[in-house]
């Protein structure tokens, strides 16, 4: 079974909160950091794909929305 990997809605600093199964890795700047937090848990960072749904939920825009202006509501 893979993880569960929630990246939240950037906050005003563009910031984004990350968990993985229930647990908070911690808050993401930007794709590099995301990576380095899914390393820390366990995964790979070249096997994994930051578009890949199964594996990670996006909340407040994709994977390219990093600031709270360009957020989906």
């Amino acid at each position: 079974m893979s993880p569960h990997v929630i990246v939240y809605p950037p906050d005003a600093q563009g910031g984004r909160r990350v968990r993985c199964n229930g647990e908070i890795l911690g808050r993401a700047l930007g794709p590099g950091d995301l990576l380095e937090f899914l390393r820390q848990a366990g995964l790979d960072p070249d096997d994994v794909q930051l578009d890949d749904a199964r594996l990670i939920e996006w909340r407040g825009g994709g994977s390219a929305v990093w600031s709270p202006d360009t957020a989906e509501e």
